[in-house]
């Protein structure tokens, strides 16, 4: 994979080309910044700038007014590479708080392993409903101890949306769900997002979130995806590079209330 290379057609397609996550979000292009207002429970933050020394702190104060005007809290998306160098520190020094720096690991599907399955008794059920959102919604509260209501409205707002853009998947013992994961595919983009694979305790290192990672990269490289990403923790970075996922860059979501 030439890293240069597709680190920018990653820029380009999913992030200043960005399109909105979810019904009734929109995508605003002000100023040099991309930014997402999301709607009622969903994402609201910047996804890409194009800035430098002269204007980031402006630019900054523009969208922390923006937002401020509107009562929504809301994210900066700051990648390792992105302009100026110190544009993290300058986040920081107009009252954001950053979260824990996570890697961006993209794969092209050719490349991948796609045959990892889920252990013996463990089943995965695509989900389409509201109470597939709700498994989804209650693995990801024990998976990761945090409140997953903003998930929740958004994925159902995605499944019952007109486009289908989202695949969500949880993996059942018995009829315990134990693992869950979702998939957003932009359409014209040539990446897919991995996101949420999350595991309870109990059933972790059994490789059922490397058999959730296969099934998703599977469904894209049937809808004609050439890559997928993923914001790799510390923890599922190790389970990626054995599937052949490579790292690109840093992301750190810098949050502003």
């Amino acid at each position: 994979m030439d890293h240069v290379a597709v680190l920018a057609l990653f820029d380009r397609d999913m992030r200043e080309d960005a399109r909105p996550d979810g019904p009734g979000a929109r995508v605003e292009r002000v100023d040099k910044v991309v930014r997402q207002v999301g709607a009622e429970h969903g994402w609201n933050g910047v996804i890409w700038s194009d800035l430098d020394a002269s204007g980031a702190d402006a630019a900054i104060a523009g969208q922390v007014r923006y937002f401020a005007e509107l009562g929504r809290e809301f994210e900066w998306k700051l990648y390792g590479h992105d302009k100026p160098e110190n544009l993290g520190q300058r986040l920081r020094d107009a009252g954001f708080v950053a979260q824990p720096e996570e890697t961006l690991m993209i794969a092209e599907l050719g490349d991948l392993a796609l045959d990892a399955r889920p252990p013996a008794g463990v089943r995965l059920l695509p989900v389409t409903d509201r109470a597939g959102v709700d498994l989804v919604a209650d693995v990801h509260e024990q998976a990761f101890g945090t409140d997953s209501s903003r998930m929740r409205h958004q994925l159902l707002a995605q499944l019952t949306g007109d486009e289908d853009n989202v695949v969500a998947v949880v993996a059942l013992a018995g009829d315990e769900p134990v693992s869950a994961a979702r998939m957003e595919m932009v359409p014209g983009a040539r990446f897919a997002g991995l996101w949420g694979g999350g595991t309870v305790e109990s059933w972790r290192g059994r490789g059922i979130y490397r058999a959730l990672v296969a099934h998703r990269a599977r469904v894209a490289a049937d809808r004609g995806y050439r890559y997928v990403q993923v914001d790799a923790s510390s923890q599922s970075r190790p389970v990626l590079a054995r599937l052949g996922f490579q790292p690109l860059t840093t992301t750190t979501p810098y949050v502003r209330g």
